[in-house]
């Protein structure tokens, strides 16, 4: 790869930079005589990182930018356009269009409104933002934003910087959202806007969407889909039909944040917030009597809260969608579906294991964990630590997380007074985004398997 790599490089390069010969020549900066050096520190001390592009690397939710995202970056930068207006950049600001517009496509949106961002934390404090400025009583006071408590904390973060009440919704044995609480709450119409998770960080749960919807007929509130990790899968078609169902509705709900820094083959920060009605665009109305006076068309940056952003990011996007994009049968939509097939098969695999403890349900997307084997909760959470730690001497990288015992049967350990929700565990994790997972799913169970022995042998009798 590192050879076509740089070749396709250098013939886009010279192609860019024909476009501006015709300029009177601008000699370019020099690098210096010591600027070989510099760049071989750099490179070594790169080295201190585990190996994220590896299917050994199985642990957080990393997944390697495709080459064609990283040569469009690269040519992109050249350039280094700003897609806060026309002015800052042309090209990209086109290409970010077409790519958000591919984006809502995949979600079968009618309409919409939206752009590209920093990553998904910006996105969806955008989109908490415009629910708040839409969802208050009427006396003017602000409505709160619900969230389930497997949800990503930065929705909590968000309501406090933007001044907005928080209530956390308890999740059920399987991670989601419960709804029997969260339609008590919305009954005291105190709730504004109500996040859905589709893909939780921790474990990759999905919370019913589609009987969500059902609620919005018997109450009034917002529904933001926070769908920052899960969203692509929308394309997979060998979800579960509770799971299909909650991807299906999407199209209701009225904004919704997916990153295609994660799943979407883009280098970091990528992401994307996008409203079903496009009129909410008047609440980002300003002036700017100051710059950008030669464009008269309406910019991304009348309709973002960011300022500068990097064009780079629209091009490499855009460019990775022309060459993989977004129908379901694709060989891009078959990665997602390869990512939740090996989840499925090491759960198995870890069910038939006497070394560990399943959950109660299998993975709904392409996140697997499971609890070591052990006589109290304590002991599990020490033993899962061991086998981290050996795992890794195996080059097999896992995730440790602390999660509910209550996502797991309730005879998994002899202290059942301890199984409700205020008790934890720490379980090992691993995130299969990688489509080679399921190629290298034998390798990565013979390391886990025997960094398991080897940690129950050392355990002190």
């Amino acid at each position: 790869m590192p050879d076509d790599f740089l070749k396709l490089l250098g013939e886009s390069q010279r192609t860019l930079d024909e476009g501006f010969a015709h300029l009177p020549p601008n000699p370019a900066t020099p690098l210096g005589e010591s600027a070989s050096e510099i760049l071989q520190t750099v490179a070594t001390r790169l080295q201190d990182n585990y190996p994220y592009g590896h299917p050994l690397y199985a642990g957080q939710m990393l997944k390697p930018p495709h080459p064609i995202a990283r040569a469009a970056y690269a040519l992109a930068m050249s350039v280094n356009p700003n897609n806060h207006a026309l002015d800052g950049g042309r090209a990209s600001s086109a290409m970010e269009i077409e790519a958000v517009a591919a984006l809502a496509n995949m979600f079968h949106l009618p309409q919409h409104l939206g752009h590209l961002s920093s990553g998904g934390t910006f996105a969806n404090l955008e989109a908490l933002w415009v629910a708040g400025q839409l969802a208050h009583t009427s006396n003017g006071e602000p409505m709160a934003v619900a969230a389930s408590d497997q949800a990503h904390y930065t929705h909590s973060r968000i309501s406090g910087v933007l001044g907005l009440p928080f209530i956390s919704i308890p999740s059920d044995d399987r991670g989601r959202m419960d709804l029997t609480i969260l339609e008590s709450l919305l009954e005291t119409n105190k709730i504004g806007t109500v996040v859905v998770t589709l893909g939780t960080t921790a474990i990759g749960s999905v919370d019913p969407l589609d009987k969500i919807l059902a609620l919005q007929h018997k109450y009034t509130f917002r529904i933001h889909v926070d769908a920052a990790y899960g969203g692509y899968f929308t394309l997979a078609q060998n979800l579960s039909p509770e799971t299909r169902a909650a991807f299906d509705a999407i199209p209701h709900a009225d904004s919704i944040v997916i990153d295609p820094h994660k799943h979407g083959l883009q280098p970091y920060g990528c992401g994307c917030v996008l409203f079903r009605d496009p009129a909410v665009g008047r609440l980002y109305k300003h002036d700017s009597p100051y710059t950008y006076f030669s464009s008269k068309d309406l910019h991304l940056g009348e309709i973002s809260l960011e300022c500068s952003r990097a064009g780079a990011s629209a091009v490499a996007l855009w460019a990775t969608q022309q060459l993989l994009p977004y129908t379901p049968g694709s060989p891009f939509a078959q990665g997602l579906e390869s990512g939740h097939t090996v989840a499925l098969k090491l759960y198995e695999r870890l069910s038939q294991s006497p070394h560990f403890l399943i959950p109660i349900a299998p993975p709904q997307l392409d996140i697997a964990f499971w609890a070591a084997r052990a006589a109290t909760p304590e002991a599990s959470s020490a033993l899962a630590q061991r086998i981290f730690d050996e795992a890794a001497t195996r080059d097999l990288h896992l995730a440790l997380a602390k999660l509910p015992m209550s996502f797991f049967p309730q005879n998994s350990w002899q202290d059942s007074n301890r199984s409700g929700e205020q008790y934890s565990v720490t379980c090992l994790r691993s995130v299969l985004m990688k489509p080679e997972h399921l190629l290298w799913l034998d390798h990565l169970w013979q390391r886990l398997d025997a960094a398991a022995v080897a940690s129950i042998g050392s355990i002190p009798r």
